[in-house]
C-alpha cells in the first residue's frame, strides 16, 4: 500500500471509521477568505467553523484539500524543479475537530495511522512541540512511548500556530520522518535542521487560544485540532525514496513528459521535466476551479506558472506546444480522486494549447527585439526601463520573462524605471479621456480601475464568496464610507456576481459585512474589468476595507442560466429549420423570459415554430453536458463556432457547446458551439423545457421570438391549460372536443349571419324603415328613387343592397344608410340609363356631408361614403333628394 491514490483512500477511510466526516477538497480559489490568492491549506475552507461564524453537521472531518503555493506570501514557484520537495500545487491530508476532541486523540490518532494502518517504523519517527507544552509531552510519551530525546522543545514561532493578529490559535506539533544517515542533516532545532535527513510529514496544530490583542490571550471554550500532512511527502516515506519526484504520481507525469519530447529526465534535462510535471497539475486544477490566464491577479499567477512549464519545453527541444498533450496523463493519474478534472479537461486542454501558442509566438519575437536592444550591455549593466517597457506594451513580452532572458548573461532591469513609464501611459490614457453627460460620470470607474486593479470574477463555479470592499462611489463620487439607506456602488476584489454584458443582464443578491447589510438591484462590467454592484444599504455603515459576504440571488440567476442557454439552442434551431442566414441581432436574457432577435426576411410558419422547439427540447431531453473551452478566437470561428451580437471579444475566447446533433450535415456532432462569456446550466436537462410564446417583426428583415423555460414555461403551459378546461366547461364538451365544437360553432354563426343578411336585404328592399313611410319607389324630379336606413349593415354589404335596389326599380336612384353604433355608411347607386344626367360621385357627396363625412368615391354608377354621425342617416336621404331637384 504506498501508491499516492491507496494513500489518499487509506487516510479517508481511516478517520471515517473513527467518525470523521469526508469531505471533499474545496477549490483553489478560497470562497472564504478574500485575503488569500489561494487554498494554500486544509484549513481553508473550515476557517468559519473554527471562529464561529458558521456550524456544520458534524464536529469531525477529514479532507484531501487540493493547495497552491505560488503567488503572494506563500511562493515557491522558482525553487519549483530544483529540491527535493517544493511544489506549485500539492495535496495536504488532514484531520480536525471543532471542539470535539483535542490534544490526546489527535495524537493518538496520527500515531496509529502512521505506525499501524500505513506501517512506517517508529524507530525512526521524532517529534517536536511547543517549548512550553508539557501536556502534549506527556500524551507524546504515553501513546507513542517517545523518549524525552525523541520529543524536542522548539521556542520559535515555527511551533506555534495563529490565524493572524488576532482570533484562535495555539501550540502546534510536529511529527518528523528520518530518511537516514546517509543524507546529511540534523534533527529540528539543530544547526543542521535545514538538511534533508530529517522531514516533517505531518503539523498537528492544538487551536486552544484566543488571541485577543498583542498583550492578551485566553483559553477557547471549545479547543479544536487542525492537522496537515503533505501527501507527496508522505508518499516518498511509504515508497521508499527521499525526493517527491520519484513517487509513483510523478514519474507517470515525468514519462508522458519523456514520450512526448523524446528526452529523458537526465542531467541537465532532469530539472525541465520536473518543471513541467508539477506545474502541468498546478495550471489543470487551476483552470478546473475557473481560473483563466489573464495580465492581472489570479490569472497572471497562473500564467507565470503555465509559461514557466513551457519555457522548459522549450529548452527541452519541444517544437510544438507540448503541455496540452500530457493532459490525459494528469486525468488518468488524478481524475478519479477529483472529477473536476474529468469535467473541465477539454477547457484545460484548449486552454493549455492556446496559451502556449501564443507564449511561443512572443517569445520568438520578443528574445530577437531583446537580443537587438540589450546587445551593447555586459555582465553587471542594466537594461533601462523604457526599452523593457517598449518591449511589453508594444510587443507583449512580459518584464519577468526579459529578467529571466537577461539573467543568463549577468544582466539586470531598471524596474523603477519600467514602472515610471507604466504610469506615464496611464496617466496619458486618463488625460486623453473626454466626455459629456453620461459619459463623462464613467470617468470616476477609469481612476478607480487604474487604481484597484480589475475585479476577479468567481461566478462561473459558485453563487457566493467573500471579498474585500476595494471602493464605494456615492453620487458619482467616490467616498470612504456609506450609511443606511444610501443608493451606493460598490467594487470589491473579488466578486460571484455576474456583471451585465452580451445581453445577459446582471445579478442581484446582497452583500453583508459585520454590521451591515448591502441589497444589490445590479451588477455591470465598467472600464475594462471592473465589476460594479449597485445597491442600496439597508443597515449598518460599510466602509472601504471591510471584509463581506457576497451572495448572488441564487434562484434568480438558475432562472437566468436556463434562459441563457436555451438561447443558444433556440439560435441554432432556427438555423436548422429557416437556413444558415439565420444571425442573431441582438438578445435579452432576463430571469423571467429570453428574446432574440435575427435576420430573417418573412414572417415564420407555424409549422416551422413548432419544429424549431421541438429540435431545441430535442437537445434538453438529451441531457448533455455544457462544456467551455477556452481558444482564440480565430480559430474558434474557424471551427465554427457562432460570435455573438453585441458581445465584445479579445483574443482569447470562452467557448460554449452543447448538445450532439441528430439531423442534418452536423449529425452526430456538437449541436451547439457559440463564442460566449455568460453562465450557463451544467447540462442541458438544467432547462427543463423551452416554449416559444411569440414571433413577430422588430426592423425590416429581423424578427423577434421571445421564449420561457423553466418554471415559466410550465406557469404558461398550465394557465394554457387551465383556459382550454375553462373553454371545453363553456361548450360543455370534453377538452379533446373543444377545437371540433368550435369549428361547429363558427359554421353554424356563419350560416345564422348568411341568414341574419338574407332577412336584411328583404327588410331593406321590401320596406320596414323607409325614408318616406312607404314601402315603393317614389318619383323625385321625375325619376324613380328609393331611400333605406337601414342598421347593423356593413359598409362592404350596402353595395350588394344597391345593386338588387337598383334592379327593382328598373330606372333609379337608390340610397342606402347603414347604421352601426354612432357611425354611419352610405351607397348611392345610380342606373345605366340615367348615368347622362346624374352621377352617383355627386350624389353621394351631398349624403356624406349629412352624417358629417368628407365626400366620398366610387364610379358614375356607383358611390360609397362614410361619417361620423348616425343620427342625421334620414337626413342622409333628404341631401340626395335635394341634390336630384336642384
Amino acid at each position: 500500500m504506498s501508491g499516492v491514490n491507496e494513500i489518499r483512500s487509506t487516510f479517508l477511510d481511516y478517520f471515517r471509521k473513527n467518525g470523521h466526516e469526508a469531505v471533499a477538497s474545496s477549490p483553489l480559489v478560497p470562497r472564504n477568505d478574500p485575503t488569500l490568492m489561494f487554498t494554500n491549506a486544509g484549513m481553508v475552507q473550515f476557517k468559519n467553523v473554527f471562529t464561529g461564524l458558521e456550524t456544520r453537521p458534524y464536529s469531525r472531518a477529514a479532507t484531501s484539500q487540493k493547495c497552491v503555493r505560488a503567488g503572494g506570501k506563500h511562493n515557491d514557484l522558482d525553487n519549483v524543479g530544483y529540491t527535493a520537495r517544493h511544489h506549485t500545487f500539492f495535496e495536504m491530508l488532514g484531520n480536525f475537530s471543532f471542539g470535539d476532541y483535542f490534544k490526546e486523540d489527535a495524537i493518538a490518532f496520527a500515531w496509529n495511522l502512521i505506525t499501524k494502518e500505513l506501517g512506517i517504523d517508529a524507530q525512526r519517527l521524532l517529534v517536536t512541540i511547543y517549548h512550553t507544552d508539557d501536556e502534549a509531552a506527556g500524551y507524546w510519551k504515553k501513546i507513542a512511548g517517545l523518549s524525552d530525546d525523541r520529543i524536542i522543545r522548539i521556542a520559535t514561532s515555527d511551533n506555534f500556530w495563529a490565524m493572524g493578529d488576532t482570533g484562535p490559535c495555539g501550540p502546534c506539533s510536529e511529527i518528523f520522518y528520518d530518511h537516514g544517515n546517509d543524507i546529511p542533516g540534523g534533527p529540528p532545532g539543530s544547526p543542521d535542521e535545514d538538511g534533508d535527513r530529517f522531514i516533517e510529514i505531518w503539523n498537528l496544530v492544538f487551536m486552544q487560544y484566543e488571541q485577543i490583542s498583542k498583550d492578551q490571550r485566553i483559553d477557547l471554550p471549545r479547543p479544536s485540532i487542525d492537522t496537515g500532512m503533505g501527501l507527496e511527502r508522505i508518499a516518498a516515506v511509504l515508497q521508499g525514496v527521499h525526493d517527491n519526484y520519484d513517487i509513483d504520481l510523478f514519474k507517470a507525469l515525468i514519462r508522458a513528459s519523456e514520450e512526448a519530447t523524446g528526452v529523458k529526465a537526465e542531467g541537465k534535462n532532469r530539472a525541465s521535466h520536473r518543471v513541467i510535471a508539477d506545474h502541468l497539475r498546478a495550471s489543470s486544477f487551476l483552470i478546473a476551479d475557473g481560473v483563466l490566464p489573464s495580465n492581472e491577479g489570479r490569472g497572471y499567477v497562473l500564467r507565470r506558472i503555465m509559461r514557466r512549464a513551457m519555457r522548459h519545453a522549450q529548452l527541452l527541444g519541444a517544437g510544438e506546444p507540448l503541455m496540452w498533450r500530457l493532459v490525459p496523463a494528469l486525468v488518468r493519474e488524478m481524475g478519479q480522486a477529483y472529477p473536476e478534472l474529468v469535467r473541465g479537461q477539454a477547457l484545460i486542454t484548449e486552454t493549455l494549447k492556446l496559451e502556449e501558442k501564443r507564449f511561443r509566438k512572443t517569445l520568438a519575437r520578443g528574445l530577437g527585439l531583446l537580443a537587438d536592444a540589450s546587445d551593447s550591455l555586459n555582465a553587471g549593466d542594466r537594461l533601462d526601463g523604457e526599452t523593457a517597457f517598449k518591449l511589453y506594451d508594444t510587443y507583449g513580452f512580459p518584464l519577468d520573462l526579459t529578467q529571466d532572458a537577461l539573467r543568463q548573461r549577468g544582466i539586470s532591469v531598471d524596474t523603477d524605471g519600467f514602472s515610471a513609464a507604466m504610469e506615464r501611459q496611464k496617466a496619458e490614457a486618463r488625460a486623453h479621456w473626454a466626455g459629456s453627460g453620461e459619459a463623462a460620470t464613467e470617468t470616476v470607474w477609469f481612476g478607480l480601475r487604474d487604481k484597484v486593479g480589475a475585479t476577479e470574477f468567481l461566478g462561473y463555479d459558485t453563487e457566493a464568496a467573500e471579498g474585500v470592499i476595494s471602493a464605494l462611489v456615492k453620487g458619482g463620487v467616490e467616498t470612504g464610507q456609506a450609511a443606511a439607506g444610501d443608493e451606493i456602488a460598490i467594487v470589491v476584489n473579488q466578486t460571484p456576481f455576474y456583471g451585465e454584458s452580451g445581453g445577459q443582464v446582471g445579478d442581484t443578491g446582497i452583500i453583508a459585512g459585520e454590521g451591515f447589510s448591502i441589497e444589490i438591484t445590479g451588477t455591470q462590467k465598467k472600464a475594462d474589468g471592473l465589476f460594479v454592484h449597485s445597491g442600496r444599504v439597508v443597515s449598518g455603515s460599510p466602509k472601504v476595507g471591510d471584509v463581506v459576504e457576497l451572495k448572488v440571488d441564487a434562484a434568480r440567476r438558475a432562472r437566468i442560466r436556463r434562459n441563457h442557454s436555451a438561447t443558444h439552442l433556440v439560435h441554432e434551431a432556427l438555423r436548422e429549420v429557416l437556413g444558415t442566414h439565420v444571425a442573431q441581432k441582438g438578445s435579452l436574457v432576463a430571469p423571467d423570459r429570453l428574446r432574440f432577435d435575427f435576420s430573417h426576411p418573412k414572417p415564420i410558419a407555424a409549422g416551422e415554430l413548432a419544429q424549431i422547439e421541438d429540435f431545441a427540447n430535442e437537445i434538453i431531453l438529451q441531457n448533455a453536458p455544457v462544456t467551455t473551452r477556452l481558444m482564440a478566437v480565430d480559430d474558434a470561428i474557424a471551427e465554427g463556432a457562432m460570435a455573438l451580437f453585441g458581445e465584445k471579444y479579445g483574443d482569447e475566447v470562452r467557448v460554449v457547446s452543447m448538445g450532439t446533433a441528430l439531423h442534418g450535415e452536423k449529425e452526430g456532432k456538437s449541436y451547439s458551439t457559440e463564442l460566449c462569456g455568460g453562465t450557463h446550466v451544467a447540462a442541458t436537462g438544467d432547462i427543463g423545457l423551452v416554449r416559444l410564446v411569440s414571433e413577430g417583426a422588430v426592423a425590416a428583415g429581423v424578427r423577434r421570438i421571445e421564449a420561457l423555460t423553466g418554471d415559466a414555461a410550465r406557469a404558461h403551459l398550465d394557465e394554457q391549460d387551465r383556459r382550454l378546461k375553462a373553454a371545453a366547461a363553456a361548450l360543455k364538451v370534453s377538452p379533446a372536443d373543444v377545437v371540433s365544437r368550435i369549428e361547429a360553432v363558427l359554421d353554424e354563426r356563419k350560416k345564422l349571419e348568411r341568414e341574419l343578411a338574407d332577412v336584411k336585404k328583404k327588410l331593406a328592399l321590401g320596406g320596414g324603415g323607409t325614408a318616406g313611410g312607404s314601402n315603393e319607389a317614389e318619383k323625385v324630379a321625375g325619376v324613380g328613387f328609393l331611400g333605406r336606413v337601414v342598421e347593423g349593415v356593413s359598409a362592404k354589404e350596402l353595395k350588394p343592397l344597391a345593386d338588387e335596389g337598383k334592379a327593382s326599380v328598373g330606372s333609379g336612384i337608390v340610397v342606402f344608410v347603414g347604421t352601426d353604433a354612432d357611425k354611419a355608411s352610405v351607397v348611392v347607386g345610380v342606373t345605366d340609363d340615367l348615368i347622362g344626367r346624374f352621377s352617383a360621385v355627386d350624389l353621394v357627396r351631398a349624403a356624406s356631408a349629412a352624417i358629417g363625412g368628407k365626400g366620398g368615391g366610387g364610379r358614375p354608377d356607383m358611390a360609397q361614403a362614410g361619417g361620423p354621425d348616425a343620427a342625421n342617416a334620414n337626413a342622409a336621404i333628404d341631401a340626395v333628394r335635394q341634390a336630384l331637384t336642384a
